[in-house]
């Protein structure tokens, strides 16, 4: 065993990892079967917008100018117009959750309105953002009270998997950058495979198709909730010129890398460099666990047919990673080759610590994760619930959803990750750390495997120059509405 587990369960009301169990009585309603009857018209009345409001976003998103819907607001008339208490926007992913997602975004567009449910395939989250929302803050500050009240108290709810909510996260940020508060809290409705973003804030690990009160009650929650935070990490990713490399959605090509000039190079620098950024909510990861999440999603592209839901998933996921050489290296490989320690280097900042300290790579890692939240591979913990005396002794701090702070641990060969993910055992704790830099070269590698909330790609690696991947917070966090 890596490091002892404390017996008690936090209490508190941070974020929180809940059982298997309590996941899967979520999952099926059951939670919520002594509570009062949802009334459907009251729940419309609470959620629906002013049909002038819904029909400006609309248009303004449709055409792409902020202008595009004004025709609206002449004509709607009397200036007394009611508002909804708890106005909401749905983004739905039509095609996660196997067969049942555009069900659902019917069942949505029936409970609420087809204006306020975007089909991600047709309205983008930055479109919204860009357009929708302000539209609204336009004619808020023209002196429309209705606009007014709405753009402050609105909510939007995802439905779709964990690079779905990532995804409308991102583009919710912009609001942030550009000082246009508030920002609206984000609930979810999970549909993915994994769903840890939606299990950290108490929204379950997958959604009971079968209970058509599940998604009154799920809205209902989602006007009421309470509002948690939610820190988000950049990640700088410099790599020398001339390499390939294709990159998840959520790595976008920059002009110039933006690397902490505190911590000094060592070594030659490539004349050219090519440079990525994109952001993460739950982890980082560089090793097995990135290669095997590659294989899975080609094997996926190239046969959908094999993928009709969370479950199949799963199962095809479990039967791909004992092929890859997680649980036996293929006797033709030096076993030493594939420890991280041969190709990777790590610095640190630590808590309220300004100055970068390298720390080791354990010998028998194969992959190493920088963990957020405390769900991981759907809804385990692989850090752990660490006694107080073992945080002192390891200089550590509890670890929570917004304290700046990522856990950095690792895993070795399969068996000791399959022990891990049943919680028997905690991961090999290296850090905690408030930024983190990856310097990987290859020598015998010729690529790595990373991936960022469940986003894996191919990582070409020089053997004359370094690559390296900085990870830093974002100086503002994400507004989460807690579904417990």
């Amino acid at each position: 065993m890596d490091s002892p587990k404390s017996a008690g369960d936090s209490s508190t009301a941070r974020i929180v990892v809940r059982s298997s169990m309590m996941d899967s009585i979520r999952a099926c309603g059951l939670s919520g079967l002594a509570g009062v009857r949802i009334d459907k018209e009251e729940l419309r009345r609470r959620l629906l917008m002013p049909q002038y409001l819904r029909l400006a976003m609309q248009d303004s998103i449709r055409k792409k100018d902020v202008d595009g819907g004004d025709q609206h607001f002449l004509s709607r008339g009397s200036d007394d117009v009611p508002y909804p208490e708890s106005p909401m926007v749905v983004f739905i992913n039509p095609r996660s959750g196997g067969r049942h997602g555009l069900v659902l975004k019917e069942r949505l567009q029936q409970l609420i309105s087809e204006e306020q449910v975007f089909d991600l395939q047709d309205v983008k989250p930055h479109e919204f953002v860009r357009y929708g929302l302000a539209c609204l803050e336009k004619w808020a500050n023209n002196g429309d009270f209705c606009a007014k009240e709405i753009r402050e108290n609105i909510r939007v709810v995802v439905a779709g998997g964990d690079g779905t909510v990532g995804w409308v996260l991102g583009c919710l940020g912009e609001l942030h950058q550009k000082g246009r508060e508030p920002v609206p809290p984000v609930a979810i409705i999970p549909l993915g495979t994994g769903n840890d973003l939606s299990r950290s804030f108490g929204w379950g690990g997958s959604f009971p198709f079968s209970w058509k009160s599940a998604i009154k009650r799920t809205l209902q929650r989602a006007t009421s909730g309470p509002i948690c935070r939610l820190d988000s990490w950049l990640v700088v990713l410099q790599m020398p010129g001339g390499e390939v490399v294709d990159p998840p959605h959520s790595l976008k090509a920059t002009e110039e890398c933006c690397l902490d000039q505190t911590l000094e190079i060592v070594g030659d620098v490539p004349d050219k460099v090519n440079c990525y950024e994109g952001v993460f909510y739950n982890y980082f990861s560089i090793g097995m666990d990135a290669q095997v999440a590659y294989g899975f999603h080609h094997l996926r592209n190239e046969k959908p047919y094999l993928a009709q839901g969370p479950i199949s998933n799963k199962i095809i996921y479990s039967s791909y990673s004992c092929t890859q050489g997680w649980f036996l290296t293929p006797c033709i490989s030096d076993p030493g080759l594939r420890g991280l320690k041969n190709i990777l280097r790590i610095h640190i900042k630590r808590v309220n610590c300004s100055e970068w300290e390298q720390v080791p790579v354990p010998k028998s890692v194969r992959a190493i994760v920088a963990l957020n939240l405390h769900s991981y591979g759907s809804g385990r913990n692989p850090w752990g619930n660490l006694k107080p005396e073992y945080l002192e002794k390891k200089g550590f701090v509890e670890a929570h959803a917004d304290d700046g702070l990522l856990e950095i641990f690792g895993l070795k060969q399969g068996w000791h990750t399959s022990f891990v993910m049943v919680e028997l055992i905690s991961a090999k704790h290296i850090a905690q750390a408030s930024s983190i830099r990856l310097e990987i070269r290859g020598g015998e590698w010729k690529d790595a495997f990373m991936q960022m909330d469940g986003e894996p790609w191919k990582q070409p690696m020089s053997k004359d120059y370094s690559t390296f991947v900085e990870i830093k917070r974002v100086p503002f966090q994400s507004l989460m509405v807690s579904g417990e």
